[in-house]
């Protein structure tokens, strides 16, 4: 049990020699307040869907939706930014590929970051609205490091190949470079555990510098946050950054996988600051109070595409929600299309092909003050 989880254990248990006990949860439980979130397709000014972008991360950059996608993804989608219009859901533009800087080719990570690197979430700096990171989760497929960098960078706390935390910063004319990389440490006490696919998921920044990052699952299958502070000279190091573990309320659960797959701040109108987390798999949103003072409320969320000309509305069997942002009274929302179990959402025969092609889609919610109760 994590020190963080002072959660109260609601028990439920089908006492059968027959048959396996329920999945057993510690919790705050759900409350009654589940939300319905409407989805559009996004689609270029052409009317064509994204083709397999795996969009990872969204965050909110000169009033537009920003994501990446990660390493599964189609490779022309790799590497870049993708700028969408909240307003009509349309793909406005997508980046040039990333460029980098000197100290990024130098570094041991230049080979892996410059092919295809497994680019997951995004977090605006609120100090520099330029400055953008992302993180890399399964870098396995990419093979070793040479036999230096190996030796100087296998204490990972963690995976044999560590996770990188990579700055990007946005250049006069538009385009977006790795400007810096550092691997990241978990202690050993943490026991995160090797899990090269289920790594961190999701980034968001405070203003104060203090960067939130969101891990799918440990050693004793829990989600988990950590944090690090992200100062003027984090990036001029090339030693491990470790990260903290804030004293956050989250819940626990003792079967089946519960992984956070995004996060982003919100500041309450009370002054209160929270982190919106992304449960996937529970197609749940998470309500954290930074301070720890409070238990994480857990918000059900049904994910319904919008009615078109071909289709009426109807919900979806499964989303896969994976980057969230907050605009104003907005919570939007990208899905990440999940091959295994995409199609099983085309009950419209009119958007089979848009599920075939893993095209995401962009989902408003209204943000309720019953959430933060």
């Amino acid at each position: 049990m994590f020190k963080h989880v002072t959660s109260t254990v609601i028990m439920t248990m089908l006492l059968s020699a027959c048959s396996e006990p329920a999945d057993v949860v510690i919790t705050p439980e759900p409350k009654d307040l589940t939300e319905v979130a409407v989805g559009k397709w996004i689609v270029d000014e052409n009317g064509n869907v994204m083709f397999d972008p795996q969009t990872s991360g969204l965050v909110v950059m000169n009033d537009m939706l920003v994501t990446i996608a990660d390493a599964s993804a189609d490779t022309a989608q790799q590497l870049k930014l993708h700028h969408i219009s909240p307003a009509t859901a349309m793909l406005v533009s997508s980046s040039e590929r990333f460029s980098f800087s000197q100290n990024v080719r130098r570094s041991c990570f230049y080979n892996y970051l410059n092919e295809e690197p497994d680019l997951e979430a995004l977090a605006v700096d609120p100090r520099d609205p330029n400055v953008v990171y992302t993180v890399t989760e399964d870098a396995t497929r990419t093979g070793a490091l040479s036999p230096r960098c190996e030796t100087k960078y296998e204490d990972t706390g963690s995976t044999d190949y560590p996770t990188l935390l990579v700055k990007l910063t946005r250049k006069d004319n538009g385009a977006f470079e790795m400007a810096g990389v550092r691997p990241l440490q978990f202690p050993v006490e943490f026991e995160v555990g090797n899990f090269p696919n289920d790594g961190i998921e999701g980034l968001t920044m405070a203003n104060d510098g203090t960067l939130y990052l969101a891990l799918e699952k440990d050693k004793a299958a829990q989600p988990r946050i950590f944090s690090l502070n992200i100062d003027d000279d984090f990036f001029a190091s090339k030693e491990f950054a470790t990260v903290d573990e804030p004293d956050l309320q989250l819940p626990s659960f003792t079967s089946g996988n519960h992984p956070l797959n995004g996060l982003a701040m919100y500041t309450h109108s009370t002054g209160a600051s929270y982190l919106f987390g992304a449960a996937r798999n529970d197609n749940e949103l998470w309500v954290i109070d930074t301070s720890g003072s409070k238990a994480t409320k857990r918000i059900p969320i049904t994910f319904d595409v919008a009615k078109d000309e071909s289709c009426d509305q109807y919900t979806m069997d499964n989303a896969s929600m994976e980057g969230l942002v907050s605009i104003d009274d907005t919570l939007w929302i990208i899905n990440d299309p999940w091959e295994k179990n995409y199609l099983k959402n085309a009950t419209c025969d009119a958007h089979l092909r848009r599920y075939e092609d893993l095209a995401p889609l962009l989902f408003s919610l209204k943000i309720n003050d019953a959430w933060f109760e």
